[in-house]
């Protein structure tokens, strides 16, 4: 359910800018997220058909880029993507890890006319 308001927010964005531009309508969104975020594209698309009528976003494609995780080791410092369930340091083995990419969640770009 967190999806709706973070689609409203997309839509706020999206709007501001467009009107900005002098734009008539918003044909695509570029929405970047990572892997780790817990943001479902079905449900942001669903929210989106439905906030988006009646505005100049309406039928804007919204266009999903999926960023990998990506972890560091804080005992050997070696940076890794993860794979599967095992967040464990290929290297050294160490669970001592912090994220540095794959909860990322923005408009990266929009198209508009």
């Amino acid at each position: 359910m967190h999806e709706l308001p973070v689609t409203e927010s997309l839509l706020e964005i999206a709007l501001r800018h467009a009107n900005k531009a002098g734009a008539s309508r918003i044909l695509s969104l570029n929405i970047v997220i990572g892997q780790l975020a817990s943001i479902v594209d079905d449900s942001v698309q669903f929210y989106w058909d439905m906030i988006a009528e009646n505005t100049p976003a309406q039928g804007a494609q919204l266009n999903f880029k999926r960023i990998p995780p990506e972890l560091q080791c804080l005992e050997c410092d070696k940076k890794y993507t993860p794979g599967g369930d095992d967040m464990a340091c290929p290297d050294c083995g160490s669970a001592q890890v912090k994220i540095v990419a794959g909860r990322e969640f923005y408009l990266d770009s929009i198209e508009v006319e």
